[in-house]
């Protein structure tokens, strides 16, 4: 007789004692405890609520809102010509990504083929130009007033708080570079100015700078009839900055069309330009030649089609300035608040990361005859963008979270006109949960895009 030994029997082990069974049993139950609080915390607060006799619901948003906003613009109604315009952009942006994925498997970009980079701002800038041109009538929109209901309140709240938020990122960003290459001048007095703007800006609270430029600066200009003129046309007074409004005439259209079609034009001679550079080493003016292709076809554009636009000058007229474009002190303080505040922390960034570029490369770019201006530009300024990009999201993110700030010096912003629905309304859940809902979807887009640039400019290691 025959034995067989298939050696030592493995012991069989009890499910629960699976590291992979064990860790996916610990999220089920502590996702289950989640939505169990959740949902006792719902009931409760539906119950707390039904006892106090507090209606629930976004259904007082269709109501009438009854208060004035001193800041308001004209939002664009989505319907008609609106419609088919965001159509036409989600169209386009969605067929070039994907083009570019598709050369990007290939191994190839999308900018290195001209009968793409063509199609591309074709589908960027032709089609939604052309649904412009040849859709009859203006793009409908409707402006806030007293008769509006809450959402119109709401959507103009959230206009003048992207409205902030965007000119302080794109100006403390600016500021924050000048001050950062301020810092690093050899100049003594220049480093030691911009070292203690700094240190003095990041160690003020916003809010007491905010307090300082509306109640001591600006109102403390002097009043409407004593205003301090700049060229005639520029007018600053306790009531705020008061400037000229461009009027679209008959020939707007053509004269932004050649705009554009000269800004394509240049893209396409300076991308050119480069790769002459790379394969033959020769070197064509890029400067000059892209200043004429601006000025010519505009130019043209205006002389074929008429003038494109004129300027409704503010003149003074009984106790205030009639015409032209008014900027109130609310908002002028909040984005001078905003870009000095933040301006000092991404200049801080920009420094460190044109300080963390190695100094051979700065040896480099002198070996090959580059002047500082041009080492900086070329070299230092493109490889510090990949440890500068990352902290600059955060800055980007506090811009617009630090807005909500206006409710102190009253601006208009959503915080404060959600602050006025509920002292009318009383729905604090709904009103507070909006505010949640706003910030949040603002920070996601703002975090996408920074991310996606911020991947595309990264070093990638082979």
């Amino acid at each position: 007789m025959t034995h067989t030994d298939n050696g030592p029997q493995r012991e069989k082990v009890a499910f629960w004692r699976i590291p992979a069974v064990r860790a996916i049993l610990y999220q089920a139950l502590a996702i289950g405890f989640l939505v169990m609080m959740a949902l006792v915390i719902y009931k409760n607060t539906l119950a707390n609520l039904a006892k106090r006799g507090i209606k629930t619901g976004f259904s007082f948003l269709t109501n009438e809102a009854g208060f004035a906003i001193g800041e308001t613009s004209a939002l664009p109604l989505f319907q008609g010509k609106t419609l088919w315009l965001l159509g036409a952009i989600l169209v386009g942006v969605s067929v070039v990504f994907f083009l570019s994925k598709k050369m990007k498997k290939e191994g190839k970009a999308l900018t290195d083929s001209t009968p793409m980079c063509l199609l591309a701002a074709v589908l960027l800038i032709g089609v939604p130009g052309a649904v412009l041109w040849f859709f009859p009538g203006e793009v409908p929109t409707i402006r806030y007033s007293e008769s509006s209901n809450y959402i119109a309140a709401l959507a103009t709240g959230l206009s003048n708080t992207l409205k902030v938020s965007i000119i302080a990122c794109v100006l403390s960003t600016i500021l924050g570079l000048l001050v950062a290459l301020a810092r690093l001048s050899p100049n003594w007095l220049l480093s030691r100015l911009a070292r203690w703007y700094v240190e003095i800006n990041r160690n003020i609270p916003l809010l007491m700078q905010l307090f300082f430029w509306y109640f001591i600066v600006f109102q403390g200009l002097p009043s409407v009839r004593k205003s301090i003129e700049l060229w005639g046309i520029i007018s600053i007074n306790n009531r705020g900055l008061f400037v000229p409004k461009p009027i679209f005439l008959a020939g707007a259209a053509p004269f932004i069309a050649a705009v554009v079609l000269a800004l394509v034009a240049i893209w396409f001679y300076v991308r050119h330009a480069h790769r002459l550079q790379d394969t033959t080493g020769r070197q064509l003016p890029v400067l000059l030649p892209s200043l004429g292709i601006l000025a010519a076809l505009p130019a043209l554009s205006a002389l074929c089609f008429g003038t494109p636009f004129d300027f409704d000058i503010p003149r003074l007229a009984g106790f205030n300035f009639k015409g032209g474009m008014t900027m109130t002190p609310e908002f002028v303080a909040l984005v001078t608040g905003l870009t000095i505040y933040v301006s000092a922390f991404n200049a801080e960034i920009i420094r460190s990361g044109i300080e963390s570029v190695s100094r051979g490369q700065r040896e480099a770019a002198y070996a090959l005859s580059l002047s500082n201006a041009q080492s900086m530009k070329l070299v230092i300024l493109p490889q510090s963008l990949r440890v500068t990009v990352p902290p600059m999201i955060n800055e980007y993110l506090a811009v617009t979270k630090s807005s909500s700030l206006a409710v102190a010096i009253g601006y208009p912003d959503v915080v404060s006109v959600g602050g006025t629905i509920l002292n009318q309304t009383g729905q604090a859940i709904e009103v507070i949960g909006i505010w949640m809902g706003v910030y949040l979807i603002l920070s996601l887009l703002i975090s996408m895009g920074m991310n996606w640039y911020n991947a595309k400019i990264k070093l990638v290691e082979r």
